[in-house]
């Protein structure tokens, strides 16, 4: 049984992998037939022993972005599958016209490629579509039909619903049940020929109302929905439902471990049940597909259902499906979170049975974790306050030499030019400096990194009390890598940028969308939105920033992990962090 302790589990286990390694021991799938495409048991009884030990399948709908909750499964998936040198199908569930359509198709490609995936195995394409069956499955529903698992049922859906029962009372028998087989396979027909209304009749499989599992009362397989289908057109009007289809989908296409989070659990028994009968029936044969469950990701100070995430972008509290606050994969992407920080946080948190929650931090740590070893080092200034150096002539430059990376010297130096005139973070300077404070204030001395030592001889302020300058003087004979760098020894080191070489550049602060743990759990999530997640400030960055393309990720030294955003441009620099150097929320 499944708990829901609002607490942090972490575990790196994935007994799914056990299960895995177990059946091919077993040879359980040793002597399992594939016929180049997906198909039903005669056809795949004229192919060949399957190449592939195991098949997975990742099978999204397309009625919305996929999100990090995705993410995890698309690891799983896929993952299982290249490890046991199997193959792992893309497959849409697109069964459900009136939510659909081709841009959520193209998104899911494009994400999937992205964390590093693809769909093909030797030469098998196995990109597929539920809709590509809608015909396997009429055929498989009328073959229910014949052999006595279905009928159509005409009660509205307030009767269906009144009849079927609680988890304590069984439910009644439809009127329609015991009708002949010549009449279910008569009414469903018309249902095929568009002679009936929406919601008029469903067919449900003849199972047994007086199940203890409330999912085997008779479920419905297929309704009437005379709505517009994004591959199909208007050539059917009924279609499958989600736990009638997904049985079919993945014995068509041989799926040997069909991975479900664990709300599918309680489906279980109608799976195996359908499989079963349509082999009977020689529909299929076996090795049938076999489902297992897993624990979906719950993540704190995130919002992961569909509605949910469809209304933070209908009402506008987001700027779209991509802001770099979302969940979304998309989001996460424009926001400079990385596939190699996904793979390190799923192989983190592991695949369990249990529910449990994840704390955001230790997604944030796995990205910091990537972006430390891979991102070049640059200076930004996020909070300008002018430093004039005093005994530097007006004219006076020279270069000071950064490391790219301090722990890569193959990457080699930068120049950054010192001038008179610099930029520093206002965070640099106190007027008043509390105890252990060792940055710049009135007579401190200060390295300026990677230049030389410098001592504060005063500061001016505008007519509202605000700091507005700093002069300092600086002091010869100790500039970073020469013999007298360590002659004055200093506490403090400050970050700085010349103001004639400085380049602006807009900065999209981002914070966590949520304010609360387990948004929601309160009040209305709404409720719990943190007003401060954005903050937009013009910032000074490094003259050989000023190139700076779309996607290109840096460190900026001491303030965190920074991306160029997909909307930057040469003229007009806009930059998104990534996630600071440490938690330092709340």
């Amino acid at each position: 049984m499944a708990t829901n302790q609002k607490n942090k589990i972490i575990s790196s286990s994935n007994f799914i992998r056990a299960k895995i390694e177990k059946d091919i021991s077993n040879n359980l799938y040793k002597n399992k037939l594939w016929n180049k495409i997906p198909g039903n048991g005669v056809h795949q009884s004229n192919g060949s022993l399957d190449e592939a030990k195991i098949r997975t399948r990742f099978p999204p709908e397309p009625n919305g972005y996929l999100h990090i909750g995705h993410a995890k499964s698309i690891f799983l998936n896929f993952g299982l599958a290249k490890d046991f040198s199997g193959a792992c199908h893309l497959r849409f569930d697109d069964t459900n016209p009136e939510k659909e359509n081709q841009e959520y198709v193209d998104s899911i490609i494009e994400n999937v490629k992205w964390l590093g995936f693809n769909w093909n195995f030797k030469k098998e394409e196995n990109l597929y579509y539920a809709s590509n069956y809608f015909d396997h499955m009429y055929e498989a529903a009328v073959l229910l039909i014949k052999s006595g698992f279905a009928y159509v049922d005409q009660q509205n859906a307030d009767e269906i619903r009144e009849n079927r029962g609680t988890l304590t009372t069984p439910g009644k028998d439809s009127p329609w049940r015991d009708h002949s087989i010549e009449d279910h396979l008569k009414w469903f027909t018309e249902m095929r020929e568009g002679k009936h209304a929406d919601g008029s009749m469903v067919l449900r499989a003849k199972i047994n109302m007086a199940s203890p599992n409330i999912n085997l009362r008779d479920p419905a397989i297929y309704r009437i929905k005379k709505s517009h289908h994004h591959r199909t057109g208007d050539a059917w009007c009924i279609y499958p439902m989600y736990t009638f289809a997904h049985p079919i989908e993945d014995a068509l296409e041989g799926i040997t471990h069909s991975i479900c989070t664990l709300e599918f659990e309680d489906q279980r028994p109608f799976y195996d049940w359908l499989l079963r009968r349509l082999k009977e029936n020689g529909f299929f044969s076996d090795p049938l597909p076999k489902q297992y469950e897993f624990a979906r990701l719950n993540l704190t100070y995130v919002v992961l259902s569909k509605r949910r995430l469809i209304e933070l972008v209908e009402k506008k509290h987001v700027s779209g499906w991509d802001d770099p606050r979302m969940p979304t994969i998309v989001g996460a992407k424009r926001r400079g979170y990385t596939p190699s920080g996904f793979k390190l946080f799923t192989d983190r948190i592991g695949v369990s049975k249990a529910d449990s929650w994840i704390d955001y931090t230790i997604l944030e740590d796995c990205m910091r974790e990537v972006l430390n070893e891979s991102a070049h080092r640059r200076v930004a200034v996020l909070d300008p306050l002018k430093l004039i150096i005093n005994n530097f002539s007006e004219n006076h430059e020279e270069d000071c030499f950064a490391p790219n990376h301090p722990k890569n010297k193959d990457l080699g130096k930068r120049t950054i030019k010192l001038t008179k005139e610099l930029w520093i973070d206002r965070e640099d300077f106190m007027e008043e400096p509390v105890a252990k404070y060792f940055r710049l204030s009135p007579g401190a001395q200060v390295r300026l990194r990677y230049g030389y030592v410098i001592k504060c001889t005063d500061f001016e302020k505008d007519a509202n009390g605000k700091i507005i300058k700093i002069f300092c003087d600086y002091l010869p004979d100790t500039k970073s890598g020469t013999p007298g760098a360590d002659a004055i020894k200093v506490k403090g080191n400050i970050h700085w940028l010349s103001c004639k070489y400085a380049v602006t550049a807009k900065v999209n602060l981002y914070d966590r969308l949520f304010k609360e743990t387990h948004p929601g759990d309160n009040n209305n999530y709404i409720d719990d939105l943190n007003p401060n997640s954005l903050t937009t400030k013009e910032i000074k960055i490094e003259e050989n920033l000023s190139k700076i393309l779309p996607g290109d990720q840096y460190q900026f030294e001491r303030h965190g992990y920074f991306i160029a955003d997909n909307l930057s441009k040469p003229d007009d620099i806009i930059i998104n962090r990534t996630t600071t150097l440490r938690d330092s929320w709340q």
